[in-house]
C-alpha cells in the first residue's frame, strides 16, 4: 500500500454523478488528505498498520513550528481519498501502466480498513467515493507532503 499523506489548511473532495451533478462527499479544515494506492499483495494487516503510520506520523507543527506533532495530537481530522494512480510506472514509454494497481473488487475494501481503523483511533475521517470521477481540492500547507510505503 503507498499513502501521499499531504498537510491541509483545507480539502475537499467532489464526485461528479453520471448525470452531470456535482456532490462534496469529504470536507475538512486543518489536518491531512490522503490519497491511497492499493497493490495486488495487500491485505487487512497491512492497511490497519498504514491507518497507524498516517495517524501517529509527526508532521504537523508544534508551537515552536517544529513538525513534532502527529494529527493525533492536533486537528484529527482526515481526508482520505482512494488513488490507484499511485500505482502508475513510468518507467517505460509515455504512459503509465497500471499493472501494479490493485483491480477495484480488492483496492476497495481495503481503503474502507484504513478509513475504519482510523476511526477506530478517534480520527474524523471524510472520504471520497469509489469507482467515481473525482476532484480533490486542496491547500498544502508548508507544503508537507511524505510518501509511506509497506
Amino acid at each position: 500500500m503507498r499513502a501521499l499523506v499531504q498537510r491541509v489548511t483545507r480539502a475537499a473532495v467532489t464526485v461528479f454523478d453520471d448525470d452531470g451533478g456535482e456532490t462534496v462527499t469529504g470536507s475538512i479544515d486543518a489536518g491531512l488528505c490522503v490519497l491511497i494506492g492499493v497493490t495486488h499483495d495487500d491485505d487487512e494487516q497491512r492497511a490497519r498498520k498504514l491507518a497507524e503510520r498516517v495517524w501517529n506520523l509527526r508532521i504537523m507543527e508544534d508551537t515552536d513550528g517544529v513538525m513534532n506533532l502527529s494529527v493525533a495530537d492536533t486537528s484529527r481530522q482526515l481526508l482520505v481519498v482512494s488513488q490507484f494512480t499511485l500505482y502508475g510506472d513510468t518507467r517505460k514509454g509515455r504512459r503509465p501502466s497500471w499493472v501494479d494497481a490493485a483491480r477495484p473488487d480488492h483496492a476497495e475494501p481495503l481503503v474502507e480498513a484504513v478509513v475504519a481503523r482510523l476511526k477506530e483511533l478517534g480520527a474524523q475521517v471524510e472520504t471520497g467515493r469509489f469507482r467515481t470521477r473525482m476532484a480533490v481540492e486542496l491547500v498544502n500547507d508548508g507544503p508537507a507532503t511524505v510518501m509511506i510505503e509497506l
